[in-house]
């Protein structure tokens, strides 16, 4: 296992009597897939504002000297009222070259004259893809980067996630509410509910009594095989590979 290129130590954050982390330790290595599930208010959000540096909390984060970070919101709405193309979007977090290349990769270029109010959920969301993307990060964190998308979109785009860890040899926190995303290519699952209550591959997670406690039969999805066989178009019908 290489060097981390994130490490938290003994994270803690209250809110008056409300405690919403509690001691909460990790890692992330280059190469690798964490996902990190929990129930709606567990923490999950505020952990990665915690890594990223945008909330104040005690405890340590250490990031690897020159970490390049990329990062997809939980929540992105465009403004109606104000008229922009993806393509001078994306010139405001990159060169033009990196933001058309990295467009290209997440499959949209044809929307780059195309006004961002007016993009559909998987196309916004491929589009907040290839900003995150286009500096070419060491560390890819996403906040639910699938919301507002249909579920054979969703195959598609976590194919993708897959991929671009792979091609960009990144690592990747992906956070998610929907269980079933844990089955595709993660190394890693950690259930927060404001602190750590089990952590390992999807098999030993899904076992653990304190997931089970959280998620009860739901938790039968997080074993179920996903065979990804095949590819997606944009709007998200399967080709099969022969």
């Amino acid at each position: 296992m290489t060097e981390p290129l994130i490490t938290a130590q003994n994270l803690s954050l209250t809110a008056g009597r409300l405690t919403i982390l509690n001691d909460v330790s990790l890692s992330i290595h280059r190469g690798e897939i964490v996902v990190l599930i929990g129930p709606n208010g567990s923490g999950k959000t505020t952990l990665l504002k915690a890594l990223l540096g945008l909330v104040r909390v005690k405890g340590s984060v250490v990031r690897s000297p020159g970490l390049k970070l990329g990062y997809v919101p939980q929540q992105f709405t465009p403004d109606p009222s104000l008229p922009m193309t993806v393509h001078r979007y994306l010139d405001l977090f990159a060169g033009h070259a990196a933001g058309w290349a990295a467009l290209q990769r997440v499959g949209i270029a044809e929307a780059h004259d195309r006004q961002i109010a007016t993009l559909s959920g998987g196309e916004l969301a491929r589009v907040q893809l290839a900003r995150a993307i286009a500096a070419k990060p060491d560390l890819l964190v996403l906040d639910e980067p699938l919301s507002g998308v249909d579920i054979s979109g969703e195959a598609a785009l976590y194919h993708l996630i897959a991929e671009l860890r792979d091609e960009l040899s990144c690592g990747i926190l992906l956070v998610s509410h929907d269980l079933h995303v844990v089955m595709g290519k993660a190394d890693r699952v950690v259930c927060l509910n404001h602190h750590i209550c089990c952590q390992g591959d999807v098999k030993t997670v899904a076992r653990d009594p304190a997931f089970v406690e959280l998620f009860g039969a739901r938790g039968e999805l997080a074993i179920y095989p996903h065979l990804h066989n095949h590819s997606h178009t944009l709007c998200g019908d399967a080709i099969h590979d022969h």
